[in-house]
């Protein structure tokens, strides 16, 4: 069994595409914290009312790896990724009608 065929999994690409928004966002912090500690940093983001542009800054990447699923033809992996992509696409949809 090759890495692609042992990797071709719904739940791996759900899986993938639940956790790297978090990573994006973690480096985001990173890079543009200045002094602020990681709650303080929430707080700003969402006083500034741009909740839903942080959201989809960290979720665009799941853009690239749902790319190189497909280039690898794992398909079912793309499967669970462009699904976890849509239930993200609702969260920023009801962030941005809700709050």
């Amino acid at each position: 069994m090759t890495i692609p065929e042992k990797f071709d999994k719904v739940i791996t690409g759900l899986i993938s595409g639940t956790i790297l928004p978090f990573i994006v966002g973690l480096i985001t912090f990173a890079f543009t914290h200045g002094h602020m500690t990681l709650h303080e940093f929430l707080i700003h983001i969402k006083e500034t009312h741009i909740i839903t542009h942080a959201i989809t800054l960290c979720v665009f990447p799941n853009i690239l790896i749902f790319l190189l699923f497909n280039r690898f033809d794992m398909l079912r992996g793309s499967k669970g990724i462009l699904a976890i992509t849509i239930v993200w696409a609702v969260i920023v949809f009801g962030v941005k009608f809700l709050l």
